[in-house]
């Protein structure tokens, strides 16, 4: 009867072992929190839309270093941006429990970790892009980290810079397959930097309190709320003309011509509505959720409207791939 007992024990995982494991386990999760994955995510999306409508064709060889360096790219921005703000982060309810400023990373892992995204990031990039796309990634790695980042404690305009590194993406994409820049790529890019501004502005507002203890000098806290608004209105309404702006130029067809209007309309006028009559934390809320779902099915539309009227050798079309665009 000894011998099942002893065959038991021999199975039996020692609790060290399974403490350390568990540690293993937290650590990997917290380092893949430092790239703040579903901002990533938005970053490639964003990116694979501007290839995609490019003009002309890039290897699937091409896709893969442009997407694969820019996420490392996007990863070590964010790590560092969490390294950067991680005493201002504990202030915060929204943010406390990140690793480096809840104290389970130490701040020297996560330096260390941002600073190896970037070196592979860059490192890809150089070997994967042409010059160009590689001097908007870098351009976009020290907007973010060596300028956004370190004036948000200094003044509430760091908002206008901080829409560069966000509006780059399909830049980035665009110039990945055409080697230049031109008037729609730099529109995809003043899109992005028109829809951002209400949406982190919504964001501002419902958020103020907390950016306020955290000495944040976001818009609503120096201009005050009605000063945000008005400037939520502004470019909500510089959002829908630079939306529709891009049929004229080739992209889009009827159908994203239609989705551009409507939604932008739509947009302009729930902004509008809390704007005038005085919309509190509820309407912030509805509009940054809002914002979510315009910027979503823009490019969903733009991307299947222009690939509605282009051959295969069209938009960002990729040789010798499956994921070409059909006639």
């Amino acid at each position: 009867m000894a011998l099942p007992a002893l065959a038991a024990s021999e199975h039996r995982v020692d609790p060290t072992t399974i403490a350390v494991r568990a540690r293993t386990v937290q650590t990997v999760w917290d380092l893949v929190s430092l790239t703040k994955p579903r901002l990533a995510a938005l970053v490639l999306c964003t990116l694979a839309g501007g290839m995609w409508l490019a003009p002309g064709s890039l290897p699937a060889s091409g896709w893969l270093s442009i997407l694969l360096g820019t996420a490392l790219l996007v990863g070590a921005a964010n790590a560092l941006n969490c390294w950067m703000e991680r005493e201002r982060d504990r202030l915060m309810p929204r943010t406390r429990n990140r690793p480096l400023a809840a104290g389970r990373l130490a701040p020297e892992v996560g330096l260390a970790f941002g600073v190896l995204l970037a070196s592979l990031a860059l490192g890809v990039l150089a070997l994967g892009s042409n010059l160009l796309t590689f001097a908007l990634e870098i351009l976009a790695l020290v907007s973010y980290v060596g300028a956004y980042t370190p004036l948000k404690t200094r003044t509430s305009w760091a908002l206008v810079l901080g829409t560069v590194p966000g509006a780059l993406p399909p830049l980035m994409g665009w110039t990945a397959v055409t080697g230049h820049l031109d008037a729609r790529g730099l529109l995809l890019f003043g899109l992005l930097v028109a829809w951002q501004i209400p949406h982190f502005l919504a964001i501002a507002m419902f958020r103020r309190n907390e950016y306020r203890a955290a000495g944040m000098q976001v818009f609503p806290v120096v201009h005050g709320e009605r000063a945000t608004r008005m400037w939520m209105v502004l470019w909500a309404f510089l959002l829908l003309v630079l939306s529709l702006a891009l049929v004229p130029l080739g992209l889009g067809g009827v159908l994203y011509a239609s989705v551009a209007g409507v939604l932008g309309v739509v947009f302009l006028l729930v902004v509008a509505y809390g704007a005038y009559l005085d919309g509190g934390r509820g309407w912030a809320w509805k509009v940054f959720r809002l914002s979510l779902l315009h910027l979503t099915a823009l490019f969903v539309a733009l991307l299947l409207s222009t690939g509605s009227h282009q051959g295969s050798e069209g938009p960002g079309a990729v040789r010798g791939a499956s994921i070409a665009q059909n006639d």
